[in-house]
C-alpha cells in the first residue's frame, strides 16, 4: 500500500447543527471564469461501527465546472454522502439548489443538475482537449478556500501517469500531476489549456509544495460516455494478478517464451472474473488488441508509455478486449469481457448508502468492508485484528467458496444477560450459525429461524470455539435490547434507505 499521504482539495468545516492565462485573453478568461462554479455542501457521514446511527452533518466547498447539457461536472468526493447542495456563480449572490445526477466514485467525479435552469444564463459550457503534453503550461480555476471569486493558479505538466484515487482508496486511473498552487476548494475545477479543459483537480500530496493531481479528459470522457444511458456502470477490469517475471531470462525460457518477446505474467484470475475460462497461471500476455506489452506490463497509448490497464480504461464494461498469449510455449488468442470483476472482499470506501447490518440478540452483524475496518481510526491497518488483516490482504487468495458474496463480522455486542461472556467473539468473521453457511448479510437472519436442541450456535472462522446463545431467552430479550440501546430496526439488508 503507498506510503504517500494523499489530500483533497475539498474545504470542510464541522456544522454546529441543533494571473491570467497566458495562452489566453482578458476576455476570454472572463469567459471561462462565468462557467467555474463554487459547490457548497452538507454532509453526512454514516457511523460503520454502529450502523443504525449517523454521525454529525459537516460542511464544505469545493468547484465545478458547467458542461454541455447544462450540468455541472464536480468531484465525488464533494458531494458524497449529501444532504444538501447550493451552487453560486461569480459575482452572483443568489444561491442555487442543485442535486447529484450521477456519481462515479472510483473516478472521483460526479455530475450536478438544478431545477432552476436561470441558473445557466451568461455562461457557455466549456469544451474538452486531449492530454497535454509533458513540460507545458496550464492554469487551474477554482474557489480554493471558499473565497468569493475565482482564483487562477498557472503551473507546469510535470508527470502523467497511473496511479491511486484517494476518494476510494482502492481505484487507479490515469492521473497529470502539476506544479500549479492547488488548495482545498479547488477540487472539481477545471484545469485549462489554449482554452480548452484538459483536467479537473481533485487531490494533491500532503508533505509537498505545489504538487497537485488532475483527472484527465481520458477518466472525464469515460464517465460522461458511461452515464449517457442514464446509469453508471463504473470501470471495468479483466480480472487478473500480473507479474513482470520475464525480466528473468531464466523465467522466460522456463515459460518457454520465444527470446525476443516481450510480456507480462499472470499469476491468479479472480473468482467469478471475465478471464477465469480463459487464462492459467504461468500464462505470458503478450498483447492486448493492438497494443504490444513489454517486461514490465507497459504498452504505448496517448503517445505515452503507460501500464496496460489503460488500454482497458478506454473500453466501457461490455465491451471486448483481444488477448494474445502464450502457453507453454503455443501462441494462443482469446477474446474477454471487460466486467467490474471485484474481489469478494472490496478494498474501496463506499459512499451514499448506509451501511447494512443485522441486530439478533444485542449481537451485530455487518458486512466487512474497508469502511468497517477504518472505524479503527487513522492507523486502521496496523490496528485491525490479525484475523480481518489477514483476510483483507489475502481474500482473493483465500476464498474458494464460489456461493460466497462477502464475510460478516461480529462488530458489536450490545451487553445483556442472554450474551454475557460473548465479547471475546467480537470482531471474528462468521462462519455459521446452526450449521449454515453465512455466505452474505442476508443469511444471518435466516439461519437464526432454525436453532438446534435450544440453542443457537455461532461458529468463526479461524476459532474452534463455539458462541450459543439460548434461543428461548434471546426471542424473549430481543426486542427488549433493541428498545433499550435505541435500535431502530432488528435489520437493515438493503444498501439504500
Amino acid at each position: 500500500m503507498c506510503c504517500r499521504k494523499w489530500i483533497f482539495l475539498f474545504s470542510v468545516a464541522v456544522i454546529a447543527l441543533a494571473g491570467s492565462l497566458a495562452a489566453t485573453t482578458a476576455g476570454e478568461q472572463q469567459s471561462f471564469e462565468k462557467s467555474v462554479i463554487m459547490i457548497r455542501t452538507v454532509k453526512q457521514d454514516f457511523d460503520y461501527a454502529t450502523p443504525w446511527k449517523q454521525k454529525a452533518m459537516t460542511q464544505g466547498s469545493g468547484s465545478g465546472l458547467i458542461i454541455s447539457g447544462k450540468r455541472i461536472l464536480t468531484n465525488a468526493h464533494n458531494v458524497s454522502n449529501w444532504r444538501f447542495i447550493e451552487l453560486r456563480k461569480e459575482n452572483v449572490a443568489k444561491r442555487y439548489p442543485a442535486k447529484v445526477a450521477f456519481v462515479g466514485h472510483d473516478c472521483d467525479l460526479a455530475i450536478l443538475t438544478l431545477e432552476d435552469q436561470t441558473f445557466f444564463d451568461d455562461t457557455i459550457p466549456l469544451d474538452f482537449a486531449g492530454l497535454p503534453k509533458v513540460n507545458s503550461t496550464v492554469s487551474t480555476y477554482g474557489f480554493p478556500m471558499g473565497g468569493d471569486h475565482v482564483s487562477v493558479t498557472e503551473g507546469v505538466v510535470s508527470r502523467i501517469e497511473t496511479d491511486s484515487y484517494v476518494h476510494t482508496g482502492a481505484d487507479s486511473h490515469l492521473v497529470i500531476q502539476t506544479d500549479a498552487a492547488i488548495n482545498p476548494g479547488n477540487s472539481g475545477g477545471p484545469v485549462i489549456q489554449q482554452g480548452k479543459v484538459v483536467g479537473v483537480a481533485f487531490q494533491g500530496l500532503q508533505m509537498a509544495d505545489n504538487i497537485g493531481y488532475m483527472i484527465p479528459t481520458t477518466v472525464i470522457n469515460h464517465f460522461l460516455e458511461d452515464i449517457e444511458d442514464q446509469k453508471y456502470d463504473s470501470f471495468g477490469s479483466l480480472g487478473v494478478v500480473l507479474y513482470p517475471g520475464l525480466h528473468s531470462v531464466s523465467f522466460k525460457d522456463y515459460l518457454k517464451v520465444p527470446p525476443d518477446q516481450d510480456g507480462i505474467v499472470v499469476i491468479s484470475t479472480l473468482m467469478h472474473s471475465s478471464v477465469e475460462s480463459i487464462l492459467e497461471p504461468n500464462d505470458v500476455i503478450t498483447q492486448i488488441d493492438d497494443y504490444n506489452i513489454d517486461n514490465d506490463g507497459m504498452v504505448r497509448i496517448h503517445g505515452l508509455r503507460l501500464h496496460l490497464s489503460e488500454v482497458i480504461e478506454t473500453k466501457q464494461i461490455g465491451a471486448a478486449a483481444e488477448l494474445t498469449f502464450y502457453r507453454r510455449g503455443k501462441k494462443m488468442k482469446q477474446t474477454a469481457a471487460i466486467a467490474l470483476n471485484r474481489p469478494v472482499f472490496e478494498y474501496e470506501r463506499k459512499y451514499d448508502n448506509p451501511p447494512r447490518y443485522v441486530c439478533f440478540a444485542g449481537l451485530t452483524f455487518v458486512p466487512a468492508t474497508r469502511n468497517f475496518l477504518e472505524t479503527w481510526g487513522r492507523d486502521w491497518l496496523t490496528d485491525i485484528p490479525y484475523y480481518l488483516r489477514y483476510l483483507f490482504n489475502n481474500s482473493m487468495q483465500l476464498n474458494t467458496d464460489r456461493q460466497r458474496k462477502e464475510y460478516v463480522v461480529l462488530s458489536q455486542i450490545m451487553p445483556d444477560e442472554i450474551n454475557s461472556y460473548s465479547g471475546g467473539f467480537k470482531s471474528l468473521v462468521v462462519e455459521t450459525i446452526n450449521g449454515v453457511p453465512i455466505w452474505s448479510l442476508d443469511d444471518v437472519p435466516k439461519a437464526f429461524e432454525k436453532p438446534a436442541d435450544g440453542y443457537h450456535a455461532l461458529k468463526f472462522m479461524g476459532d474452534n470455539r463455539t458462541l450459543p446463545i439460548d434461543a428461548e431467552k434471546a426471542a424473549l430479550r430481543h426486542q427488549e435490547i433493541l428498545k433499550k440501546y435505541q435500535i431502530p430496526a432488528e435489520a437493515r439488508l438493503e444498501g439504500k434507505s
